[in-house]
């Protein structure tokens, strides 16, 4: 006897215990992005009168770019989790969920991807 209903069957779906993982990882992320992020504004404060090749120096620094991507990818993976929930909950009729959870996630990923690309070919090309 099972406890899903006929539609859980159908679709595979039930206790997936996703939630947790999903909570953890977004509470994870935030965590990460206490330090990132308050190194990050006190960098961009630092240079706030400094030359465009001054930023990109700075930026090509092994440390810096480490950094840089660091938080660029707990940024975005963080934003991620988080319009995914707000998503899940708030978009009742399932295509429009499932379509909206599809272009989320390869934007979000798009938007990552050129982020990381972006602060490594400064750094490449700068060292």
């Amino acid at each position: 006897m099972s406890l899903k209903s006929d539609l859980a069957r159908v679709r595979g779906l039930g206790s997936a215990k996703d939630g947790t993982h999903h909570f953890w990882h977004q509470r994870l992320t935030a965590i990460a992005l206490i330090p990132l992020s308050l190194w990050f504004i006190s960098a961009l404060l630092c240079m706030i009168n400094g030359t465009y090749f001054e930023a990109i120096s700075w930026i090509a620094q092994p440390h810096v770019t480490t950094l840089l991507v660091a938080f660029s990818a707990a940024l975005f993976y963080h934003v991620k989790l988080g319009l995914q929930t707000v998503v899940e909950d708030y978009i009742h009729t399932e295509w429009l969920k499932l379509a909206s959870v599809v272009v989320l996630n390869l934007g979000v990923a798009l938007c990552g991807l050129v982020s990381i690309v972006a602060i490594l070919k400064i750094s490449f090309t700068m060292s």
